[in-house]
């Protein structure tokens, strides 16, 4: 009868007060891959969990494309994604906006190849890898598009980035286009060729942003517009003062412990890292503006191409829903 009686006052509890009753339900997955930024460390240090109050399962994933599968299956709200897959999935109907620009496709990508191979009108009979459905395979296409050669006059090969290092060690390809940690691990006998900034000058613009699911973010606005103050906190910590994420950095190390690597080249790649500032974000540059937004433009534009090359089947006529400023406009406005 106890037992009864305090399985009532519990409930009657619960109903009298919401934050009891919405408690439990404040969880969240949200996937991340990796790569440099410095709001690795809001989730090496747990921070991010704490400052937000909410139950936060961080996952990690190889690619772009396994997070969105993890996306469609319910598994994961919120993700870290790159520009091509981000456009594949929405031209196929997934519900998903982005409202945080993370990164724009710089240094910290890029195509290594084997010292031999000088140029990229080279390319033509090599064997080259990149994860499937990314940014980088994305941009690895459009340079062998730009350099008119076709995919029968070379072998182009999409498997995650730690088959790609391993491929490479076994003299399997003669190059890849990739990002940290692998991108560190084909320089060090391998020459950069192209970066992901200078196939974005010759045409092939990439970038990579937090994308939410359309169920999430109608219930949880509040808690979007917090994370989006928290991931550029740290963003804004590291340019104001990045000495402090120095090779010897207790940041440097506790990111290094995240993602693999050497605290000293986690500290390195972390400068390779360009993160638009917050009243770009909101403006028509990127998030904001509808149509002529560069997240509107970007989208449309790659998967025109991604049509082309038959990995999707239809280009929607506007990509303007799937870019989301207030967000960002509501951390911009708190800081």
């Amino acid at each position: 009868m106890r037992k009864l009686i305090s399985a009532a006052l519990v409930a009657l509890a619960a109903a009298a007060s919401p934050g009891m009753a919405h408690a439990d339900e404040k969880k969240v997955v949200i996937a991340y891959q990796t790569g440099a930024n410095p709001y690795n460390l809001g989730i090496a240090n747990g921070d991010l969990a704490k400052k937000t109050g909410w139950n936060i399962e961080f996952r990690r994933f190889n690619s772009g494309a396994d997070i969105f599968a993890a996306i469609a299956s319910g598994d994961v709200q919120i993700g870290d994604v790159g520009s091509s897959p981000f456009s594949a999935a929405v031209s196929k109907g997934l519900d998903v906006k982005a409202f945080y620009i993370s990164s724009v496709s710089r240094d910290g990508e890029a195509l290594v190849v084997r010292p031999e191979i000088k140029s990229p009108a080279d390319l033509r009979g090599k064997k080259l890898a990149a994860a499937p459905v990314s940014t980088d395979h994305y941009q690895l296409l459009a340079v062998l598009k730009q350099e008119g050669i076709s995919e029968k006059e070379t072998k182009v090969i999409a498997i995650p980035q730690p088959e790609i290092v391993a491929a490479w060690k076994r003299g399997d390809i003669d190059g890849g286009f990739v990002w940290d940690p692998a991108l560190s691990e084909l320089k060090k006998n391998g020459r950069v060729l192209l970066t992901a900034g200078q196939v974005a000058d010759r045409g092939a613009p990439t970038f990579s942003a937090l994308v939410v699911t359309g169920a999430f973010a109608k219930a949880n606005p509040e808690f979007l517009g917090q994370y989006v103050r928290l991931i550029d906190g740290y963003n804004q910590a590291y340019l104001s003062n990045p000495a402090a994420w120095g090779p010897d950095s207790e940041s440097a190390k506790l990111i290094a412990k995240l993602q693999g690597g050497t605290a000293a080249e986690n500290s390195e790649q972390l400068k390779t890292t360009v993160v638009p500032p917050l009243d770009q974000q909101v403006s028509d540059k990127w998030l904001g503006g509808g149509e002529e937004s560069a997240v509107a433009k970007i989208l449309k534009d790659t998967a025109s191409f991604l049509k082309d090359q038959h990995k999707i089947t239809s280009v929607k006529d506007s990509y303007a829903a799937f870019a989301d400023p207030q967000y960002a406009a509501v951390a911009k406005a708190s800081n």
